[in-house]
């Protein structure tokens, strides 16, 4: 999909994302790499979306990104972010719903939609608290500025920072090392996250042998625990199923 010259975030792009994971073949796919083949990633949203909803006050103006983030944070297929260029407002919030974040060290990330007197829409702010804490969240919010993703690692914002010209390699790189796992795995791995996140410790531990269910009735499991007897840890090679 192409949407130059800077992947805007709005209607066509969210839509066409969602579409995109509608066509991924669920048995066949391990992980997924979200990257931009253009010069950014993606330099923020639409405001012509703003625009419309600030002069005629409809909430149909904007895209419903709620029910985007459910979707896409939802999706039981592991999400490598790989960031070029500029990647800001609701482009940094995109990133931020994957599962790995590898950016560029040339990149320059952040949330700036207090320029437009706004802030961060689709769960920006929320996820900063989350892996930054509640000072970072609101300096990254209500400052607008640019930061380099060094520093953005060492807040917990990036897994993990490469030179310019290794972007693609390391995010493939990680990909595939995810993709050769347990998927079924992986899949349960991303929903207890996201019962704890969402409702705390006490209900992930709750909610832990519903979610755990699959595995057990997994081939890898089986895959796995002959591999361990045979050759020892690491040995195993995962169908994905």
């Amino acid at each position: 999909m192409q949407f130059r010259p800077y992947n805007l975030i709005g209607f066509d792009l969210l839509e066409a994302l969602l579409a995109a994971l509608g066509r991924i073949d669920h048995e066949k796919t391990g992980a997924i790499v979200l990257r931009s083949s253009l010069r950014h990633f993606s330099a923020g949203a639409d405001i012509a979306m703003f625009e419309e909803r600030a002069e005629t006050g409809r909430k149909e103006a904007v895209v419903d990104l709620a029910g985007f983030m459910e979707k896409w944070e939802a999706f039981p297929i592991p999400i490598v972010a790989a960031i070029n260029g500029v990647c800001l407002g609701g482009g940094f919030e995109l990133a931020l719903m994957c599962d790995y974040v590898v950016a560029a060290s040339s990149a320059k990330i952040g949330s700036v939609e207090a320029s437009l007197g706004l802030h961060p829409l689709m769960g920006g702010i929320q996820r900063q608290v989350q892996r930054a804490g509640a000072l970072r969240a609101k300096e990254i919010s209500i400052l607008g500025r640019r930061y380099d993703p060094a520093t953005l690692e060492r807040w917990n914002l990036i897994n993990l920072v490469v030179a310019d010209d290794r972007l693609d390699a390391a995010a493939l790189n990680i990909a595939e090392e995810i993709a050769h796992g347990p998927s079924v795995a992986h899949a349960a791995t991303k929903r207890l996250v996201a019962v704890t996140v969402d409702e705390g410790v006490l209900a992930a531990d709750r909610a832990m042998e519903d979610i755990q269910r699959p595995i057990w009735a997994s081939e890898d499991l089986k895959i796995g625990l002959a591999a361990f007897h045979a050759s020892g840890p690491g040995a195993a090679k995962f169908k994905g199923r």
